[in-house]
């Protein structure tokens, strides 16, 4: 059987997926998302919202909420299990994390997409795809065939979408193994505490966290595994159980499991972000250890890059190759993530070697310009797109700042352009359905700004001719 057709089908309903889901639907985009688990599994891998991120929910309005049920922490560095200060001087208003269970992210980020009007579909597993020129036919488990003119796979690492699109998903197979799991223990707290400080002197790769998401008694327990396993199945609380005896010398009298899994340190990334009018995103297009906590927040701020574009396009005011500067801004993030999650976990192993390297880097990080720089690395607040040669602020974003009536990120709730002009010359007319123009603001000593509708700089100036072609390049042709 067939269903109508929408604009966009999101494949996944984790937080990458809801949250492209937000955007479109911000936009007016009809979006149906399909998740295959029927209820939301309850899993909290992701533990944490790094400072870009925290901005783009203060650029949503969205912040509020998320404060409510996380806890906010401020750990500069933060990279191969080493921890500094926060630095001095780092470029944002929002100079902290939040600490949130994957959980309570996905129920804010559904919510938020159901009130902006997405159709969120659970129990429905995409198993077949193909496309044309007008857009792509998806087949779900149960033999139901949906129309789309787009389709986003946000169904992570092991996408089924990447693989009937056909991109390639190349890299470095996993050489190491970690379990992770959240049980219940009998030791007191002073010994496992004790415990764990001991062995952290030498096993960087052992963690335990006390209360996870709010629950008294129930630790989450990050263990070596003794190999790599190939099947990838979750572990059982016996071979859980052994890798802490053999690792910590006791088990703490673990009991209880609420739910046990395994990862590695594989990294892979999709060839290309686009395939026609195929796309991907978060996990789909590349998965890293989770050391530094980026993976959930990489993929959030792909969907924050992509759906402002994929919302042009199906309203068809695209200019020509804005689509396409998706992977062209994105891949290149999704690389150096890559890089550097390799370079922790080298860091992170116990021969003499490594060992060595972590005392000099940690060194190093207690110069507060390094500290800044790895901080900025870790937390997004640093990335850059590449838009060519220009002022130093072109292709970055703008953290947040007064204005003469409330504060930047305040009027970027719609998802919209925003001219920022000190000149008082400036306009945006012909664009006005798009952009919006904030007179006399201090929001940077430059004459004006044109940001994106994802906080990113498109223009720095104050010639009336180079922003009609910059507002040209980013938001289409002039309204006639």
């Amino acid at each position: 059987m067939s269903d109508a057709t929408t604009d966009v089908i999101v494949a996944g309903g984790g937080p990458t997926g809801l949250m492209l889901a937000a955007e479109l639907r911000l936009h007016g985009v009809g979006v149906v998302v399909l998740e295959k688990l029927a209820e939301p599994s309850g899993q909290s891998r992701g533990r944490g919202l790094h400072a870009r991120s925290v901005e783009m929910l203060d650029q949503r309005g969205l912040l509020e909420r998320f404060l409510a049920v996380s806890e906010k922490f401020r750990a500069g560095g933060l990279f191969g299990g080493l921890i500094k200060p926060w630095p001095d001087g780092l470029d944002t208003a929002h100079p902290y994390g939040l600490a949130i269970g994957q959980p309570d992210t996905e129920r804010l980020l559904d919510a938020r997409a159901r009130e902006l009007g997405a159709e969120i579909r659970r129990g429905c597993e995409v198993v077949g795809l193909r496309q044309d020129a007008d857009g792509v036919t998806v087949e779900t488990a149960d033999g139901t065939c949906l129309r789309a003119r787009y389709l986003v796979g946000c169904d992570g690492g092991r996408s089924t979408v990447r693989k009937l699109a056909g991109i390639g998903f190349p890299g470095e197979p996993a050489t190491t193994e970690t379990l992770l799991g959240d049980l219940e223990a009998t030791a007191d707290p002073a010994t496992i505490a004790a415990v764990v400080a001991e062995v952290r002197r030498t096993q960087l790769r052992f963690g335990v966290m006390p209360d996870v998401d709010g629950k008294a008694g129930v630790y989450r327990f990050i263990v070596p595994a003794e190999g790599v396993s190939e099947d990838r199945t979750a572990p059982t609380l016996e071979e859980f159980t052994e890798r802490l005896r053999a690792c910590a010398g006791t088990d703490f009298g673990v009991h209880t499991p609420r739910w046990l899994s395994r990862f590695g340190d594989a990294t892979r990334q999709a060839e290309r972000y686009r395939t026609g009018r195929v796309l991907l995103a978060g996990d789909a297009a590349h998965i890293h250890p989770p050391t530094g906590g980026q993976g959930l927040n990489l993929g959030i701020q792909d969907a924050f890059n992509l759906g402002w574009k994929l919302a042009a396009e199906v309203a068809g005011r695209a200019p020509d190759g804005l689509l396409d500067t998706y992977h062209a801004e994105r891949h290149p993030v999704g690389a150096q993530v890559l890089a550097h999650t390799r370079a922790q976990m080298t860091l992170l192993g116990t021969a003499p070697g490594p060992a060595a390297l972590r005392e000099l880097f940690s060194r190093l990080m207690d110069i507060d310009e390094v500290n800044r720089h790895i901080t900025g690395l870790i937390t997004a607040v640093d990335v850059r797109y590449d838009l060519g040669d220009g002022h130093p602020l072109l292709g970055r974003r703008l953290r947040d700042v007064p204005l003469p009536r409330g504060r930047l990120y305040e009027r970027m709730h719609t998802g919209r352009g925003l001219l920022l002009d000190r000149t008082g010359r400036l306009t945006v007319a012909g664009w006005a359905d798009r952009v919006d123009r904030v007179p006399d603001t201090a929001a940077s000593d430059v004459p004006a700004v044109l940001l994106r509708p994802d906080g990113h700089v498109a223009w720095v100036g104050d010639d009336p001719g180079e922003l009609c072609d910059r507002l040209a390049e980013w938001f289409g042709a002039a309204a006639g």
